[in-house]
């Protein structure tokens, strides 16, 4: 196995050998979670653009890596955060990215995609009213629904800037609500994911907000699939779980409990909607495959070790962790470079991405020992550091 100079912290390097990689068993869908995986995008480092200004695309790799996903059974939550949405992929090209999404699961059996639909073709100020709210709903959730998708009913940052109270929460959605042709999944997005969706619901106290939410979902139950809530409080997520209608499903959005979250109690459980799921894939399907099997204890052995690089990914700011997604497909070799949108391969140090090659290694997640240390060279050669 290779050995690696990784940075430790104070200027220092230290050796770092790699373990052998796990094999793990093929996929056996379906399972007996609903699984879905929000999808990163890839970008097209050849460009001629400005990264900051206009995100470019690399079509090709882009769906080459949901067709991974599908590979091991998992659904794609397509156009959502990890996709860098609303942070470096605008409504243009993110309509571009549904289209070719929707039609590739067409061509491959069992592919299951839902994609997300908002408001971010819309300027967030406090003079929009509720019609133009609507009317910008209206219009990405046609273009889904028109393609033969289904929709991920996404937060809105210009309801947050705009709402003056809870009840226009509950106006907003029961519109839209009426009107889709099938049930749709909502999102709570957190504002630690997104601070500008700080007081969503109404409130910035969770509990009050919740009980907005809940109102929604009681009211509107049969044209809801389910609602993910990405908080990072396994408690919260839990206490909602609890009070669903029969029928709709809890998606977990914990990238912190996900595990325990997902295996659930004799209460109830959660599904999954996460995009810790686009890093651990293989992992992720292997142990749905021994969940499937009433083997928990397999489940957990291959669960907890991806914890602590999950919330390693998502640390504080939360916001960037598509770095660390996207470093750990470059690292895969599921993608050939570590450029983002937006340029956002910067967002976090290199000593934040030494600490997650190692993570990977120990959880078992970097498929090919010695191309992952290639490429981690190249990155270290980036900032000066000669291995």
């Amino acid at each position: 196995m290779p050995t690696i100079r990784l940075p430790v912290g104070n200027g220092r390097l230290e050796a770092y050998r790699t373990g052998d990689p796990k094999v793990w068993p093929a996929a056996s869908p379906p399972y007996n979670r609903v699984a879905f995986a929000a999808a990163h995008v890839v970008a097209d480092p050849l460009a001629d653009h400005d990264p900051w200004l206009e995100p470019a695309i690399d079509w090709d790799a882009t769906m080459a890596f949901r067709r991974h996903l599908w590979g091991l059974g998992l659904g794609v939550a397509e156009a959502m955060d990890t996709a860098q949405r609303g942070m470096g992929l605008d409504w243009p090209v993110s309509r571009e990215l549904i289209t070719r999404s929707v039609a590739a699961a067409r061509d491959f059996p069992g592919a299951v995609v839902f994609s997300g639909a908002g408001t971010d073709h819309l300027q967030p100020a406090a003079a929009l009213g509720l019609d133009d709210i609507v009317a910008a709903y209206e219009e990405q959730v046609g273009f889904v629904e028109g393609l033969g998708g289904r929709v991920i009913l996404m937060a809105s940052r210009a309801l947050a800037a705009s709402a003056r109270g809870p009840e226009d929460y509950a106006a907003v959605y029961g519109r839209i609500l009426g009107q889709v042709s099938e049930p749709v999944i909502i999102h709570w997005l957190g504002e630690m994911f997104d601070p500008a969706l700080a007081g969503y619901w109404g409130s910035d106290d969770h509990a009050v907000a919740m009980e907005t939410c809940l109102g929604v979902v009681e009211d509107h139950a049969g044209k809801i699939d389910g609602i993910k809530i990405s908080l990072l409080d396994k408690h919260k997520e839990i206490a909602m779980r609890r009070r669903l209608p029969a029928g709709v499903r809890m998606y977990s959005g914990d990238d912190f409990n996900y595990p325990e979250l997902i295996a659930g109690d004799t209460e109830g459980h959660s599904d999954a909607l996460l995009g810790i799921f686009d890093c651990i894939a293989p992992a992720a399907a292997a142990a749905l495959g021994a969940l499937g099997r009433d083997d928990r204890v397999a489940y957990d052995e291959i669960m907890e070790p991806t914890v602590p690089l999950s919330r390693h990914v998502f640390k504080a700011p939360t916001r960037f962790y598509k770095t660390g997604v996207v470093f750990m497909a470059y690292l895969n070799g599921l993608q050939d470079h570590f450029v983002m949108v937006g340029g956002q391969q910067s967002a976090r140090s290199l000593l934040h991405l030494a600490e997650l090659f190692r993570l990977s290694d120990a959880a078992g997640l970097l498929a090919d020992p010695d191309l992952a240390a290639a490429r981690m060279q190249r990155v270290l050669a980036v900032h000066g550091l000669a291995n």
